[in-house]
């Protein structure tokens, strides 16, 4: 997938999904053989992806402070500090995943599994919380990411909405996102795949459809945090020392199902092999060696911290202590909407298009977007 023929996609705004399309078909045919010589490695499954509201700047997600409160630590596994080599030292990375370098972390305690619904439910009903998905966009704040003189979109379109998985019949090229992502309104966590799905019977299933505020709203109510990159991929680690997945090196198809991905073509067709054709409920695949779940695959998960894509490298002259990422967001690729990163890989990952379950595997994401394929876990310091 080459990252310029998405270029296009922030217009969902304005266009009908449909219209969105038709306006793209032209430049993928025109881009398609270069997508073709460039290495997937190199590209983003949520690179492009379109942001519905738009968010002002990178201030605006993180207004309010954590609570003080202490949560609970039941739930989760303590994770002792120590240094670690962060990055990818294979050939399978992304460039934004190089170069490796050393971190230092205190010791934290991290959720065993991704949020589930049934916790995320207790929040909202103790908080009263709206998640992005289900307000209506502002174009006050839509308008800052598009074109000066971008003409106002009907009201209509701009309708509460999440983008949802829709598989093509057929096999297509994997360089156009927009032939499986679509704008779904009425989707949002209660309902993931679009306003006639639900969650009922699913209360052990990662919650789906957040936002990066939805999740830190949520952390802060817990009394806990998201957690930063560095912890996140320390963690997935599982005590191993440069190894590919949380489990080990052993290939995700190899051997008995050890993640909920994607086998088969993507995205057309999933085999299935592993069990489970979209989410699977927590627990559902053996934990790695700190005793936490589904760190590959399933959903990806939201960190606290911000997109850039050269921030490896202004880091990797030292070693750096607790590392939060950069101050700020910058993706040269859409230099005007936010991106946070997310880590894991999902239940959509696969060889042929994104190995997001490799332990160093990163995706950029605008912060303000819900996603059928993506959740959260939080860690604790107090």
């Amino acid at each position: 997938m080459n990252n310029k023929t998405l270029s296009l996609l922030p217009l969902v705004l304005l266009l009908s999904c449909t219209q969105l399309l038709l306006s793209c078909t032209q430049q993928v045919k025109e881009e398609e053989k270069l997508a073709q010589e460039t290495h997937l490695a190199d590209s983003s499954c949520h690179s492009h992806l379109p942001s519905r509201f738009g968010v002002a700047a990178s201030k605006a997600l993180e207004e309010h402070p954590l609570s003080d409160k202490a949560g609970s630590h039941d739930g989760m596994k303590f994770i002792p500090g120590g240094t670690f080599s962060m990055g990818a030292t294979d050939k399978e990375g992304r460039t934004d995943e190089y170069p490796a370098h050393k971190v230092e972390l205190d010791g934290f305690w991290i959720d065993e599994t991704e949020v589930t619904n049934a916790q995320f439910a207790a929040f909202v009903k103790a908080t009263g919380y709206v998640t992005t998905a289900e307000r209506k966009p502002d174009w006050e704040e839509i308008k800052k990411q598009l074109p000066p003189g971008t003409p106002k979109p009907a009201d209509d379109v701009l309708v509460p909405a999440a983008l949802t998985f829709n598989p093509p019949a057929n096999p297509v090229p994997l360089n156009n996102a927009s032939q499986w992502w679509a704008w779904t309104p009425g989707a949002n966590w209660k309902h993931p795949e679009g306003p006639q799905s639900n969650i009922k019977g699913k209360d052990n299933y990662p919650v789906t459809q957040v936002s990066w505020e939805d999740a830190n709203a949520y952390a802060r109510w817990a009394g806990k945090r998201l957690p930063t990159e560095a912890e996140w991929e320390y963690a997935s680690r599982g005590k191993l020392k440069n190894n590919i997945y949380p489990w080990g090196n052993e290939p995700v198809e190899s051997g008995k199902p050890k993640a909920n991905t994607w086998q088969g073509s993507f995205p057309d067709k999933n085999t299935d092999w592993d069990r489970f054709d979209g989410l699977a409920p927590v627990r559902s695949f053996a934990p790695n060696s700190y005793g936490l779940y589904d760190m590959a695959g399933n959903v990806w998960e939201w960190v606290s911290d911000w997109y850039t894509q050269d921030y490896y490298q202004q880091v990797s002259h030292k070693t750096i202590k607790n590392p939060a990422g950069p101050a700020t967001s910058h993706d040269p690729d859409e230099p005007s909407v936010p991106k946070k990163v997310t880590r894991g890989g999902s239940f959509m990952c696969n060889d042929s298009y994104c190995k997001g379950y490799r332990v160093t595997a990163r995706m950029k994401t605008s912060a303000d977007t819900g996603l059928q394929n993506t959740g959260f876990r939080c860690v604790s310091t107090k």
